[in-house]
């Protein structure tokens, strides 16, 4: 018998402003995630991880669900993006420690 699970909708907002992007595979931690209406722990695509202060090492590409503990994602590590796309404001500090990303 095949899976069949109910057809969901989003919507996802380009925050890249060129093709060209770097990326890389890290664990995406289910800390201090809180669970959405449906229940689901999501943390963001354009999220800065592991956290948006001087400990920043990337901005995550995609959405990763942490429901059931950590996960692998893809974690932007140099590029062009466009800051005001993001779910968040970059912080300065976290700024200071991605050199490889260009905000725009």
């Amino acid at each position: 018998m095949p899976y069949v699970g109910k057809v969901q909708k989003f919507e996802r907002v380009n925050f890249l402003a060129s093709a060209k992007v770097q990326a890389f595979t890290t664990e995406v931690s289910d800390v201090g995630v809180a669970a959405g209406a449906d229940g689901r722990k999501i943390v963001k695509a354009g999220t800065v991880l592991p956290a948006n202060d001087a400990t920043a090492k990337g901005i995550l590409y995609n959405d990763v669900d942490v429901t059931e503990g950590p996960q692998p994602g893809s974690l932007i590590v140099e590029a062009y993006i466009l800051e005001d796309r993001l779910p968040a404001a970059v912080d300065a500090l976290a700024k200071a420690e991605l050199t490889e990303i260009k905000f725009m």
